[in-house]
């Protein structure tokens, strides 16, 4: 409601009004009430102009809250005629939870960098319509681009670019990758601090629907275990969990070697100097090792017992001289029983021919349990392949039952040799040595080993952010053909997890990835005539937290 003051030559009226959308979308007024002219009002509410207007202002706050009251006691009544068919071509269908997604994409300014864009490239599409509108179809609706354009057709804004429009954009998105995500780091401060004194680093890989190698998309060993060619990534990730830094290289090439480059970039882009650098022992040879230990830098990485020299796998297999984790009691892990829920350790110096290190191996009761368990299950299948006679192994699988199955030739006296295989308990008993044992190196030589071992045990989080990308934002397969336009596709699968991540930790850690995706998926609303927008989700306390942050985002904001 709002003050309307109409003047004419001899008189001056006062009016209560109320602004609404008209069905084109245009905003108009009317009349609720007429207060009266200045002349019928002075002699009541003056005796001046400016206490009658004050008098006015009153009403009209009494009329709103009227208003209010009404509206929220009313009952709707929508009528339905049976006899007439529904209006051709009218969508009544409207995705809205990508709105509790759009605060967060305007908080990381990334309309800021997409202006920075089009100023540099002088195109005259929307690039942030359609960055953000790709970025919310990733999230709540993954498939194709084409796809994507449609998904955002039933968003509450439409979009104001066509499909042409999208696939310029990604050209453009693919060129300038390295800046947006180094403006996108810096940016993501507004929403808080950065854990980005550990960083996690990983690497995956992920197959195209083609039969020959293009490009960057090479045949390499899938980590799914695919015949097609396939595009590798390297992944950064702070101690929260949240995205730092991506690239991509060929899936035949090494993975050790995509660490340099990429950690370069994030020294000199992203100002990050100071940090321990944690990833699994297939990223940490030697070499990656003295390169962490510069400058400002260190690292945790794990460390295979198996691989390690005779004497130090002699020692850590040795059951004596554990110390409990929680107050370095000591303990022989020999006599402890199955059900020992503790956290037992053991360290000691480890000096290579280049680096000074420390060597810490753990062993946890419950683990131990877990493996013997696993391999038990393991050696029923292998004896079952023997009475099969199906004994083949699958080399691309290190858990295959197959391995605990041995051959031996059989020589008779005057005949060819005959194979003969068998349950090989040699092998059984040498994997049951390592149940429950786990080894981190490190170059934190006077560091507490609890805190040591917090670090290396998030690096599941990782782990998880390749499987959202995969499994619930679909980022393959992938069916670009252009390399910038490959790019482009994931840095939009880059960024729809970092703000999906963001999204996590505004609430608390308390939903699993599924039960937001699914909300936010779910929340839907109908157009009725006449009454407006009407939610078609039940309202629960996901849908509470969401509102009460998204609020809280909007005011901020504002005040900014």
């Amino acid at each position: 409601m709002n003050l309307h003051i109409s003047k004419s030559k001899n008189s001056e009226s006062f009016y209560i009004a109320k602004s609404y959308v008209k069905e084109n979308g245009s905003t108009s007024s009317m009349i609720i009430r007429k207060l009266g002219t200045l002349n019928q009002l002075l002699p009541e509410h003056g005796p001046t102009r400016d206490d009658v207007i004050a008098w006015a202002k009153n009403e009209v706050a009494l009329e709103t809250e009227k208003y209010k009251r009404e509206k929220e006691a009313q009952t709707v009544l929508i009528p339905f005629r049976a006899d007439r068919q529904i209006t051709y071509d009218k969508q009544v269908f409207y995705r809205g939870g990508y709105l509790f997604l759009q605060s967060l994409y305007y908080q990381l300014q990334m309309d800021k960098i997409c202006r920075k864009l089009k100023r540099k490239y002088k195109f005259k599409f929307d690039i942030n319509a359609i960055l953000s509108d790709l970025i919310y179809a990733r999230i709540l609706e993954p498939s194709s681009k084409r796809s994507s354009f449609k998904t955002a057709s039933e968003f509450l804004e439409s979009p104001s670019y066509e499909l042409h429009d999208i696939y310029r954009a990604l050209d453009i998105l693919g060129n300038e990758c390295d800046m947006i995500q180094s403006d996108i780091y810096k940016n993501s401060h507004f929403l808080g601090s950065r854990n980005d004194k550990i960083l996690y680093y990983d690497c995956t890989n992920y197959y195209f629907e083609i039969e020959q190698e293009d490009g960057s998309k090479k045949y390499g060993k899938s980590k799914e275990h695919r015949p097609n060619p396939i595009l590798q990534m390297g992944l950064f990730m702070d101690g929260d969990g949240i995205p730092l830094a991506f690239s991509l290289f060929p899936g035949n090439a090494n993975e050790q070697t995509s660490l340099k480059p990429l950690e370069k970039k994030v020294l000199q882009d992203f100002g990050c100097q100071k940090f321990i650098y944690c990833s699994d022992a297939g990223l940490a040879s030697e070499d990656i090792r003295c390169y962490n230990h510069m400058g400002e830098r260190a690292y945790i990485v794990t460390q295979s017992i198996k691989k390690l020299k005779k004497d130090d796998k002699q020692w850590a297999l040795d059951p004596h001289g554990f110390k409990r984790v929680s107050d370095d009691h000591p303990v022989d892990i020999s006599k402890l029983s199955a059900d020992d829920k503790g956290l037992y350790y053991k360290d000691m110096p480890y000096t290579t021919s280049k680096l000074h290190q420390r060597l810490i191996v753990t062993y946890s009761p419950k683990y131990a349990l877990y493996q013997r368990s696993l391999r038990e299950k393991q050696v029923e299948r292998a004896q079952k392949m023997l009475c099969n006679g199906s004994t083949k192994k699958n080399r691309k699988n290190p858990n295959d039952p197959a391995r605990f199955i041995g051959k031996t030739a059989v020589t008779k006296d005057g005949e060819a040799a005959q194979i003969k295989h068998y349950l090989d308990e040699d092998k059984i008993m040498e994997e049951s040595m390592y149940d429950g044992l786990y080894a981190v190196c490190t170059d934190l030589l006077d560091d507490d080993v609890s805190g040591i071992l917090k670090v290396s045990e998030q690096r599941w989080q990782i782990e998880e952010c390749f499987r959202i990308m995969k499994t619930d934002f679909t980022a393959r397969p992938v069916y670009l053909q252009d390399e910038n336009r490959i790019k482009a596709h994931f840095l939009i699968c880059f960024l729809a997890l970092m703000m999906y991540r963001f999204l996590e930790k505004k609430l608390g850690y308390k939903y699993t990835c599924k039960e937001i995706l699914d909300t936010l998926k779910g929340m839907n609303f109908a157009k009725v005539q006449e009454q407006g927008f009407i939610p078609l989700y039940k309202r629960d306390s996901i849908t509470d937290d969401l509102h009460e942050y998204n609020t809280k985002l909007c005011e901020h904001n504002k005040n900014r």
